[in-house]
């Protein structure tokens, strides 16, 4: 639209869920063990209504470059996009994305300005005793014993490294080990969720959980390895751009129907990636809890 040389990028996520979807609707998912349980579906629609209608009107200057991104549920499909030339291709001076949001009531808005979701890492730590009878528990060196005491230990590192006032998450997911009741297995391994709003606070989990897993396996007799993975990154929303989106969203339905300072989110999203490059903003539409739709 015009001869001006900026673009503005409009980014929706387009996965679905590895998920059965037991609901009898009309728009009811067709594909066995395929779900959009996260509303991706109607973030692809919307921006292909706003594509319809942009291509129709074309009462904007520069181009609106429409993204539609696959892999945001868990598979970093953002940064894939980048690495695969997306903003060299398709230069944009800012971009935007939205999602619906059931807490949120049906109409409303909701901004965030700076921090707006969390950073999202995986551990998986790999705990190596010596198996024996559980009879004889002096002859072997227990790795499950070692792996609950980093269990309770990691839980102080939000209680007692972390500022109180900044969010930190250490979620321990799966415990496995042995097979048997009267029998020490050889091996123990953890598997643990760790979430942050602040990037210092992300760095210092890391430096802190590394620590406390080797110190404890070190007093304890064990070896310990760890494989520490880096997610999604905190979406930060940049202030000028989401400035803008409140006011956009303010004139087009009202100041009342505006959350113009929302809380931030535990959960994680890859907009995060795009938004390190291309300053932006994240917003969400309420859709309401649904009852009687």
């Amino acid at each position: 639209g015009g001869k001006c040389g900026r673009g503005v990028g409009l980014r929706a996520d387009i996965d679905a869920l590895p998920m059965q979807e037991f609901n009898t609707f009309a728009h009811a998912s067709k594909h066995q063990g395929k779900m959009h349980a996260c509303g991706h579906d109607g973030h692809t629609a919307m921006l292909i209504g706003a594509a319809r209608y942009l291509a129709e009107t074309r009462q904007f200057d520069g181009t609106a470059v429409l993204i539609f991104q696959p892999g945001e549920e868990g598979y970093a499909g953002a940064r894939a996009m980048m690495q695969d030339g997306l903003f060299d291709r398709f230069p944009c001076e800012q971009i935007y994305a939205q999602h619906n949001s059931p807490d949120i009531p049906l109409g409303v808005i909701g901004v965030t300005p700076g921090p707006m979701q969390a950073a999202a890492d995986t551990i998986r730590i790999h705990i190596l005793g010596k198996g024996g009878h559980g009879a004889r528990p002096h002859q072997s060196v227990d790795p499950v014993l070692v792996a609950a005491h980093i269990i309770t230990a990691a839980q102080s590192i939000v209680a007692r490294n972390i500022d109180p006032q900044h969010m930190a998450i250490i979620t321990v997911g799966a415990f496995n080990a042995g097979v048997a009741n009267n029998v020490i297995p050889q091996t123990a391994t953890l598997r643990l969720s760790v979430r942050s709003l602040d990037r210092e606070v992300r760095v210092l989990l890391e430096q802190r959980i590394c620590e406390l897993v080797h110190a404890q396996a070190q007093s304890y007799g064990v070896k310990a390895d760890i494989d520490y993975q880096r997610g999604y990154p905190v979406l930060v929303n940049h202030m000028a751009e989401t400035d803008f989106a409140r006011n956009v969203a303010e004139e087009l339905v009202g100041t009342d129907k505006v959350v113009r300072q929302g809380r931030a989110l535990n959960g994680s999203e890859d907009f995060a990636f795009m938004l390190e490059e291309v300053p932006g903003s994240y917003l969400l539409i309420g859709n309401g809890d649904g009852t009687g739709d």
